[in-house]
């Protein structure tokens, strides 16, 4: 039985958190009609401090803060290739967001396959990349579940059987009305307690775990032995050096796909200026240093003697904490994870039924679609979304889910060639970009089923593979195919559509001046 005090700050915070979805309703401009700009970006309005808690909270989900501890628990230094991973993203987003705000700002985009569309002059590439967005997506969102589910059940807050599945179900119908009602501003305002509630618990459990296990040099000496080495230099704790290729690329192609994902667009998106998304990434390694710190206490768990069920090494951070933690403090550390979950998840959906409703409803079923009625539908459809991944989770195995999350980085990554390329070349076909995604997508998918659902694969002879990042393999893949076909499409005078983004091949974007659009 859980403990009662932990239950109850459990219970505190996620109270908390359903307060705070009710009061998005005081952020919404009341003068403003209905559009799926002010319901999925929030009328582009967030400034610095909202906009850090808004992308930090998307990014950096509850299965990222439970994967990431697991993999040190079972594999060691390989889990920590999310610390540099993360660390890249923010140059990334440094360049690449704030030119993409500018140009879609300037033109109403709302996706990024919005952006395609203008910059191509090509729908169908548009609906790949919007269909690619939201199949990447969804396993993602099922994840969130996932996460939700084994940090309750390692702390016993998780009922068995069908109550179990009512609790599940009552987290995401909350979540669910307040963003059908206020879009992108619940999970905004929710962000701003995961922010809290997750960096005051993690710094309290380190601090706890140090003084407990005796510092940090027994604590890496007892993790090394529980990995098989005598002592840290001579364990799983340190990277070999095969294994070194696997870290990098794996850091680079997962930076390079987080951008492409499109809840991390419609966060950077809601951003009122280009100012606001530098100041952003500037900050966002705060973010990365609280995952480390979740990486550490999975080695924190080895020290420990935590026993983690077979298969379920996720499950190993919720074990400590439920060991050591006082009951207040592990209800904090619970309730935080869980709210964790909540935010990524509703930007998640939002971002799917955006995508939905511009790049497929409104290019094919109903161009003369109002934007009250596209509000409609995508509400329909980010509903439908949270169900579905809901029924996901319950009818599926839970491997299933993480094996179509692993597709989906690779899969992700092949549209990087039409969206970042394309902010500063329109030189690129889109009939060759097209070609390049359909070989990416086939041949990262081969690679990865055919390593039984490892993004990791082996190239060269038996005896000294070169082991690196799937999706990055075929995303060499894609863009080749990409410049091959281009070459070949213009000396056959085949032509292209017409680009109405005004973007200069090389230039920087020449955007409005900032409007000083306050916050929500």
């Amino acid at each position: 039985m859980a403990d009662v005090a932990m239950t109850a700050t459990f219970l505190a915070v996620i109270g908390g958190a359903s307060l705070l979805a009710v009061t998005a309703r005081r952020l919404r401009p009341t003068d403003r009609l209905p559009s799926l700009e002010g319901w999925a970006l929030a009328d582009r309005s967030l400034g610095p401090v909202w906009t850090w808690l808004l992308l930090g909270g998307t990014i950096f989900t509850a299965y990222t803060f439970t994967a990431v501890p697991g993999l040190a628990y079972g594999n060691g230094a390989p889990a920590f290739f999310a610390v540099p991973y993360t660390v890249i993203v923010c140059p990334l987003a440094f360049v690449l967001l704030t030119r993409l705000w500018a140009v879609a700002r300037r033109h109403g985009y709302v996706t990024v396959g919005d952006f395609v569309r203008g910059r191509y002059g090509s729908p169908p590439l548009a609906l790949v990349v919007a269909l690619t967005g939201i199949l990447a997506t969804m396993p993602y969102l099922a994840l969130q579940l996932l996460g939700i589910r084994a940090v309750l059940t390692a702390g016993g807050v998780y009922p068995r059987g069908a109550a179990g599945d009512l609790v599940m179900v009552a987290l995401f119908a909350g979540l669910a009305v307040a963003t059908y009602r206020h879009g992108l501003r619940a999970p905004a305002v929710i962000s701003a307690l995961k922010a809290v509630a997750v960096f005051v618990s993690l710094t309290a459990v380190c601090w706890l775990v140090l003084h407990r296990l005796g510092g940090p040099g027994p604590l890496f000496d007892r993790a090394a032995q529980r990995l098989g080495g005598t002592d840290t230099v001579h364990s799983a704790l340190l990277l070999s050096p095969e294994q070194q290729p696997a870290y990098a690329t794996l850091a680079l192609g997962s930076a390079l796909a987080l951008l492409m994902y499109p809840h991390v667009l419609t966060a950077g998106f809601a951003a009122d200026s280009p100012r606001t998304l530098r100041k952003v990434a500037v900050a966002l390694p705060a973010w990365t240093g609280l995952l480390a710190l979740f990486g550490f206490l999975g080695v924190a768990a080895l020290a420990a003697g935590v026993q983690a069920p077979e298969g379920g090494a996720e499950a190993a951070v919720p074990m400590l904490v439920d060991r050591l933690m006082p009951g207040p403090l592990a209800g904090l550390v619970f309730g935080a994870i869980v709210v964790g979950a909540l935010v990524p998840a509703a930007v998640m959906s939002i971002a799917a039924a955006t995508c939905f409703v511009r790049n497929v409803y409104v290019e094919y079923v109903q161009p003369t679609a109002t934007p009250k009625r596209q509000v409609r539908i995508a509400k329909a459809v980010s509903l439908t979304a949270k169900v579905g991944a809901v029924a996901f989770v319950f009818g599926l195995r839970d491997q299933d889910a993480i094996n179509l999350q692993l597709l989906g980085g690779v899969w992700i990554l092949q549209i990087f060639p039409a969206v970042a390329v394309g902010l500063f070349t329109g030189r690129m076909h889109p009939r060759a970009l097209i070609a390049g995604w359909a070989v990416g997508m086939t041949a990262g998918t081969f690679l990865v089923v055919r390593e039984g659902f490892s993004s990791i694969v082996a190239f060269g002879s038996a005896d000294r593979p070169l082991e690196i990042y799937a999706g990055l393999a075929a995303l060499v893949l894609n863009l080749a195919v990409a410049l091959v076909g281009t070459a070949a499409l213009e000396r056959l005078g085949v032509p292209r559509g017409a680009d109405v983004t005004d973007l200069p091949p090389r230039l920087t974007v020449r955007h409005r001046p900032e409007t000083g659009a306050t916050n929500p």
